[in-house]
C-alpha cells in the first residue's frame, strides 16, 4: 500500500489557524443565470469542472450533480479519512469502512430561509461495536466537516473590487 504518511500529531502548532491546503471553486450561472440550477463549477486548478443541476424535488431537471451531493461527498470522504487514520492507529483494518452521508435541504422555520441537515452512517463489517464506537467520536472531533456541522465555520462574504 502506498499511503502518504498521515498523522494527527504533527500537522498543527500554535494558537492560530494554519492552512494546510487551500482551494478555490468558482460557480457561474449558466443558461438560467442561476448557479444552483444550471451553473458550472470550476476549481482554480482545473481538477473539478462540472455542470450543476437542481434536484428534481426542487423543480430542476436533475441531470447533473447538485450542491448537496457535492457537500455529502466531501463530508463522507473527510470523515472516512479521519476514521481510517484512527483505525490504523489502533491497528484495525480500515479497508471495509464505508461512510454514507445523507444531506437534506429544507426550510428553516426560524426565518423562512433554507438550512441543511447532514447525517452520517458508518458501515464497518467485522468490526467490534464496542471498539469502534469511541473511534467514531474521535473521528467526529478530528474531521473538519464534522466540526463545521456542529460549530459552523468562520466565513466572510465580500464583493470583489
Amino acid at each position: 500500500m502506498n499511503d502518504p504518511a498521515l498523522s494527527t500529531d504533527h500537522d498543527h502548532s500554535g494558537a492560530t489557524f494554519k492552512p494546510l491546503y487551500v482551494t478555490s471553486v468558482a460557480v457561474s450561472g449558466g443558461s438560467s443565470a442561476h448557479g444552483r440550477a444550471s451553473g458550472r463549477a470550476r476549481s482554480a486548478d482545473g481538477a473539478l469542472d462540472l455542470e450543476l443541476r437542481m434536484p428534481g424535488e426542487l423543480g430542476g431537471d436533475a441531470t447533473g450533480p447538485n450542491p448537496e451531493q457535492l457537500f455529502a461527498a466531501g463530508y463522507a470522504a473527510c470523515f472516512h479519512g479521519a476514521l481510517s487514520l484512527l483505525a490504523r492507529g489502533h491497528l484495525l483494518d480500515p479497508g471495509p469502512i464505508t461512510v454514507a452521508a445523507t444531506v437534506s435541504v429544507g426550510r428553516d422555520p426560524a426565518d423562512g430561509g433554507y438550512r441543511l441537515r447532514a447525517d452520517l452512517v458508518v458501515t464497518w463489517p467485522g468490526a467490534d461495536r464496542e471498539t469502534v464506537t469511541p473511534l467514531l467520536a474521535q473521528a467526529a472531533a478530528l474531521c473538519p466537516y464534522a466540526k463545521m456541522t456542529r460549530q459552523g465555520i468562520p466565513a466572510t462574504i465580500s464583493l470583489a473590487p
